[in-house]
């Protein structure tokens, strides 16, 4: 006795588009992580902003009138004269001296290539980037990279900050070495 099998039916075939266009794919969900990416981006772009607008302070207000008020009225400006005048000197020449008081001597040596410092007397703790110029040259793969590490050295060990990174850069704009300070 042969058992025998019911057949079934033909499942229908899913219907191929002929020609013209192909049927439209439904819309992809979004997934949760990039709803909470996009959040994340949001939440920090406002502490930016915040940051920026609590800064307050007009770099472009060269005036040295509050100064003059107050060191006028007060006997013996000498002493003020001095510290006044410390803090109108370029930052290359601020960070020189604080090498040449508290650095070895090969950061001394190497410092003295330094044509140029930025950012050195702004810090917020938040954000802060220094940058030091130099007279080398061949950037990072170059011959003087020993030297742009000394300096970026050096820097850390004159400017303190909570999150600072100091870039040295050649004569070309390449850079030399980084470092945090």
């Amino acid at each position: 006795m042969s058992q025998q099998y019911p057949q079934q039916p033909n499942q229908p075939h899913a219907q191929q588009p002929g020609y013209g266009a192909p049927a439209p794919q439904p819309p992809k969900k979004r997934g949760v992580g990039k709803i909470a990416g996009l959040g994340c981006a949001g939440i920090l772009a406002l502490f930016v902003i915040a940051a920026v607008a609590t800064g307050g302070d007009d770099s472009s207000d060269t005036s040295n009138k509050d100064k003059a008020v107050a060191t006028d009225g007060k006997p013996g400006g000498d002493n003020t004269k001095k510290a006044r005048s410390a803090e109108e000197k370029p930052q290359a020449e601020q960070f020189r001296d604080c090498v040449a008081k508290n650095g070895t001597e090969t950061e001394k040596t190497a410092v003295e290539h330094v044509t140029k410092v930025t950012g050195a007397d702004k810090r917020n703790d938040i954000l802060d980037a220094a940058e030091v110029f130099t007279d080398f040259s061949g950037g990072l793969m170059g011959p003087h990279q020993g030297e742009g590490k000394l300096i970026a050295s050096a820097f850390t060990s004159c400017y303190e900050s909570k999150n600072g990174l100091v870039t040295v850069y050649d004569k070309d704009g390449e850079l030399l070495a980084n470092a945090n300070y």
